[in-house]
């Protein structure tokens, strides 16, 4: 006769994630009595077009994030200077922390990395805080039409891979100073000859669309295994493509008016011409990118912000250590 075996209860779903999740109200309150150090003026500076920042969601969501990532620049420093001693070698080794922060086009990557800039700044133990977008490392535009890429635009085979991982490579070696291409926004290309200057800083951050790839190759280096810590900015891509049609319509009435922009071509379209010109872009291009390239790489990251269709954080994703 047989005898029952004893069963093991099955573990909620949210146990077997590797992240932690919290919701918004949750993780307000880490960061207890901690001062807000921006102005409302440095917000707006700092704030891209199209999304919401103000005072509230800088002190509930970002304030806490960047004690965080304090806490988290500490630990390594501190697990560096254990291996110097371990290995009975000077101190001298602590290289930058890098963070990578990734995302599709139009969900606030930009806006995040300059705020978290600013903000890590005022921890005593990081003043000095640089920022580098992988902008600078696509191939210019010369190189991409030769290449049948200028459609492609933002896509990963649209980037000096080889470049940017030399780049952080040299960052994480401990060089003194160390040079990224310069991409201008109005010219939609590769400035010759014009430089970013990182100089071996306490934390740089990278900002890019596919800063999360993994290697072409297994036997390469993907560019995240230089980051010692990454961040996904997530939404609902019918969210994203709103913005993305808002901010468009922002930049016609704008910076595509200047006779030198590379897009003032669009700043003559009508209203609903513009905006189905704007959707072109999403549907075509953008769009494909985010599903096929960027959005799988969400589950590479250390913590993922997911943003509401206002543009503000709703939950926070923290993978477990």
């Amino acid at each position: 006769m047989s005898t029952p075996r004893d069963t093991v209860p099955a573990e909620p779903a949210s146990a077997l994630s590797p992240y932690r999740e919290l919701a918004r109200s949750d993780w307000a309150r880490l960061a207890p009595g901690m001062k807000q150090p921006l102005t409302d003026t440095e917000i707006v500076q700092i704030r891209g077009l199209g999304d919401r920042l103000d005072i509230q969601e800088v002190q509930e969501v970002y304030l806490p994030l960047s004690k965080l990532l304090s806490l988290y620049v500490a630990g390594t420093k501190s697990l560096g200077a254990a291996t110097s001693t371990f290995l009975g070698e000077p101190d001298t080794t602590t290289t930058p922390f890098v963070i990578g922060i990734a995302g599709s086009v139009a969900v606030g990557k930009s806006t995040i990395a300059r705020l978290l800039r600013e903000l890590l700044s005022r921890w005593s133990d990081t003043p000095r805080v640089e920022l580098v977008t992988t902008d600078g490392f696509l191939y210019p535009n010369a190189e991409l039409e030769r290449r049948g890429l200028m459609t492609r635009k933002g896509f990963p085979e649209s980037y000096d891979r080889r470049a940017l991982l030399s780049f952080l490579t040299r960052i994480k070696s401990g060089a003194p100073e160390v040079r990224a291409p310069f991409y201008s926004h109005l010219h939609y290309d590769i400035v010759p000859d014009a430089y970013v200057t990182v100089r071996r800083p306490d934390v740089l951050i990278v900002e890019g669309l596919n800063v999360l790839q993994p290697p072409p190759g297994s036997d390469e280096v993907s560019v995240s295994e230089l980051f010692d810590f990454s961040i996904y900015v997530d939404a609902d891509p019918d969210d994203i493509a709103q913005w993305y049609v808002d901010r468009f319509m922002a930049l016609k009435n704008g910076a595509f008016s200047n006779p030198n922009s590379y897009f003032n071509v669009f700043s003559h379209l009508g209203e609903e011409e513009a905006i189905q010109t704007a959707l072109g872009y999403w549907n075509d291009i953008n769009l494909p990118n985010l599903m096929e390239n960027v959005l799988p790489t969400k589950h590479r990251a250390t913590l993922v912000l997911k943003k509401a269709a206002d543009h503000t954080v709703e939950t926070v994703q923290l993978r477990k250590l």
